[in-house]
C-alpha cells in the first residue's frame, strides 16, 4: 500500500464521517438557535430550557436518521473490503 492509497482511504472515510454526522449537527445548531432566539426574546436563562429540547431533537433525529446513517456506513465498510484486495498489493 502507498501513501496514496492510504490518503484515498482516509479521504473517504472522513467524507462518510461528515456525511453522517452533518443532518445531526445540522438539527442541533437550528434548534439551539432557535431556542437561543426565544430565551432573549422572553429572558428566560433556565439552563433546563435550552438543553432538553435540543437533547429530544437530537434523539428523535438519530432515530428517525439512524436507517440512513447505518446504510451510508455500510456501504462505505463494503466498498472497503471490495478493494481489500488492491489495498493489499
Amino acid at each position: 500500500m502507498n501513501s496514496q492509497v492510504a490518503i484515498h482511504i482516509m479521504t473517504g472515510a472522513l467524507i462518510t464521517a461528515f456525511w453522517i454526522c452533518a443532518p445531526l449537527l445540522a438539527v442541533a445548531f437550528l434548534l439551539g438557535l432557535l431556542i437561543n432566539l426565544i430565551q432573549i426574546a422572553t429572558s428566560l436563562q433556565d439552563p433546563a430550557f435550552s438543553t432538553v429540547p435540543r437533547l429530544t431533537a437530537c434523539l428523535g433525529a438519530f432515530l428517525i436518521l439512524m436507517p440512513w446513517m447505518l446504510g451510508h456506513a455500510t456501504s462505505f465498510t463494503l466498498s472497503l473490503f471490495r478493494d481489500l484486495a488492491q489495498y493489499a498489493r
